[in-house]
């Protein structure tokens, strides 16, 4: 059975005439009359019953006319499928994410892909570190990745999300919540609670490089495995936590002041990271999308790190 003798057999269906589902198909008549008895042969059944006065369908061409339908539908709508995603209009694409500070952009991407590209799905996947998520790009589990790193490979590009800055959540009761800025200098003695240095996260990360600046290694009261549980512990009184400025915007809570911090360190950038070289059209689509969101910071020694 071939789709020609299907789109030839539900022309004449719905024209019951042979010489009009040949102007229909651009077909010389013969050429029609001969692919439906064609195609009757290979069935074994007759579809149509003619005379010089009409042409009406059979009892088995009335039984064919659904699965006929949808047959000549799915190849419509399969060549359909292969052009907008060879056009980069649909397809798939993972995205890994991290942190309640990154819900923002992310939402923000979903909602612009959905409005300008509805074909193309984006399959969302939640970790609790941004060095998951480049995990999961080497390892072809995940196309874009949402996140702050210091150190990437060189396969993998970038594009800056949205600027960040330090802050030190404390709480209410500290004698410095209602300062306008803050040094590490005055905090040297404070306990601290950090996500655990050894997820490789930019934020322990920082809280070490601003105590060695002071010849000094931080009091760790309590690691923790993720930001709201930290913030969490910081309403409770156990210690101050080094965080980011799009934490205090997505997080608020009654026993908890953000100071921003006034050392000098290196970026915090939110980026979007993806496998140079290796984007389908969806891919470099949303990609596209995703830039025309942000526009990136300037390139400086405070970017990541390749090798």
């Amino acid at each position: 059975m071939e789709l020609r003798h299907l789109k030839v057999f539900l022309t004449v269906a719905d024209e019951l005439h042979f010489g009009r589902a040949a102007e229909v198909l651009r077909m010389a008549q013969p050429a029609v009359s001969r692919t439906v008895r064609q195609f009757e042969q290979e069935l074994g059944y007759d579809l149509f019953n003619r005379n010089t006065r009409s042409v009406e369908l059979t009892p088995a061409g009335e039984a064919l006319l659904e699965p006929a339908q949808r047959m000549v539908a799915l190849e419509q709508e399969t060549i359909r499928t292969v052009r907008l995603a060879a056009q980069g209009i649909s397809g798939a694409v993972r995205i890994a994410y991290a942190g309640i500070a990154t819900i923002p952009q992310m939402s923000a991407l979903a909602r612009a892909v959905r409005r300008e590209m509805p074909d193309i799905s984006l399959e969302l996947k939640s970790q609790t570190y941004a060095s998951q998520g480049i995990e999961l790009l080497l390892s072809n589990e995940a196309d874009l990745v949402f996140g702050r790193w210091d150190y990437l490979p060189d396969e993998v590009s970038t594009h800056v999300v949205s600027e960040d800055a330090l802050v030190v959540a404390m709480p209410t009761s500290h004698p410095l919540a209602e300062a306008e800025s803050v040094s590490i200098a005055e905090l040297l003695d404070e306990d601290w609670v950090t996500l655990a240095f050894s997820t490789n996260s930019v934020l322990p990360s920082r809280l070490a490089e601003l105590f060695r600046a002071q010849g000094m290694n931080p009091r760790i009261a309590q690691e923790v495995p993720d930001t709201l549980s930290a913030m969490s512990l910081v309403m409770a009184e156990v210690g101050l936590s080094l965080t980011l400025a799009s934490v205090r915007d997505n997080f608020r809570g009654s026993h908890i002041a953000y100071v921003p911090l006034s050392d000098a360190v290196a970026r915090v950038d939110l980026q979007l990271a993806w496998r140079g070289g290796k984007e389908s059209p969806a891919l470099t689509t949303v990609i596209r999308i995703a830039q025309g969101l942000s526009e990136p910071a300037a390139e400086d020694e405070t970017q990541p790190e390749r090798g």
